[in-house]
């Protein structure tokens, strides 16, 4: 174990791609635990798009990360030193880790979930398909998405992590799947690999006609993970009393755009039922969500991918790639080898 922590510190807000200089990358000592706390070393970081909203200060649904703060995000840990029962040596943890090495874990505000021994999944897969992005798939679609049972469902950003457990939730509940991706490549990887009806690249110049011809009888259920443009024509699509869970706006992220310059007259004259969620909503059901997509890996019947990435020092542009469409699945950062 080593004796400094290695931390990426909010040094300037950026207002377009997200770069090494946003940061301070210092060395500290180990922070020393008190009773009811525990040292956790940083096995794996989770990147996704709330990183960027957290590092603006944007009105938004925790507060954002201060200026000299270590960098907010979820990851996965091993308690190496611990006074508290709640977490033995040894045990692995997920929650609020930061960009670091090491952080501290208690009883209270930092508390973390102990993850249950004998994993049928590596830990990554506790990141993204059975993590927080498969929760936020799992929520998102089945209590605000409602889908019945041939309905047409649409996702946006469909080979990214959340967007690929939603298609395949749609296929496991008699849903048409169909996903919006960039690139032949991820196209023929939600349709082979992922089992959706059918994939709109959004790369190609004819992507709004691939979108009329891939949702005939129109689209019941849009997961919307975009914005901007995309939406806008979706809506266009979109059958009476339809649902729209808004889930992310990840194309003006990066840009300052808000990425909501769209016709919002389908809304009425449709009469979309149209619901913004963040995952923690439905925290009282985690468990319940947990087990179910755990079950549905074990059957074979949900399909995952990891885009792992080696090295803390990497984070800062990493997470570009959420933003770039550079990754396939989850993205995570491998910070450390479980001991």
């Amino acid at each position: 174990m080593s004796d400094k922590n290695r931390q990426f510190r909010l040094k300037s807000r950026p207002t377009g791609r997200i770069e090494t200089g946003h940061f301070d990358f210092v060395e500290e000592a180990l922070p020393e635990i008190s009773d009811g706390e525990a040292l956790v070393r940083t096995l794996y970081l989770s990147l996704d798009p709330t990183n960027r909203i957290w590092m603006s200060d944007m009105d938004q649904y925790m507060p954002p990360v201060g200026i000299g703060e270590v960098m907010r995000g979820g990851g996965i840990g091993q308690v190496v030193k611990s006074k508290s029962g709640r977490y033995p040596e040894g045990a692995i943890v997920s929650g609020i880790t930061g960009w670091q090495d090491y952080c501290v874990a208690d009883e209270g505000e930092r508390a973390m979930s102990v993850l249950p021994d004998g994993l049928p999944v590596d830990l990554p897969v506790m990141l993204g398909a059975c993590g927080m992005t498969g929760l936020t798939a799992y929520f998102g679609l089945l209590e605000l998405g409602q889908p019945q049972p041939g309905n047409t469902v649409l996702v946006s950003a469909a080979a990214g992590a959340v967007g690929s457990v939603v298609g395949q939730i749609a296929k496991i509940k008699g849903c048409r799947a169909v996903g919006i991706a960039g690139g032949k490549e991820k196209c023929a990887h939600i349709v082979e690999e992922l089992g959706f009806d059918a994939a709109v690249d959004y790369k190609a110049a004819d992507w709004r006609d691939q979108l009329v011809a891939a949702t005939p009888d129109g689209v019941d259920v849009n997961f919307e993970n975009v914005g901007g443009e995309i939406m806008e024509a979706v809506m266009t699509r979109m059958n009476l009393f339809s649902r729209m869970p808004l889930c992310g706006m990840i194309s003006g992220y990066n840009t300052g755009d808000p990425a909501m310059r769209a016709d919002y007259s389908p809304i009425l004259m449709r009469r979309i039922t149209v619901r913004g969620f963040i995952v923690i909503d439905f925290m009282e059901k985690f468990a319940e969500g947990t087990m179910q997509l755990a079950q549905w890996v074990a059957e074979g019947k949900l399909k995952h991918r990891e885009t792992i990435v080696d090295g803390l020092e990497k984070a800062p542009t990493a997470v570009n790639m959420l933003f770039d469409g550079t990754n396939v699945g989850k993205l995570v950062v491998k910070v450390a080898d479980k001991a």
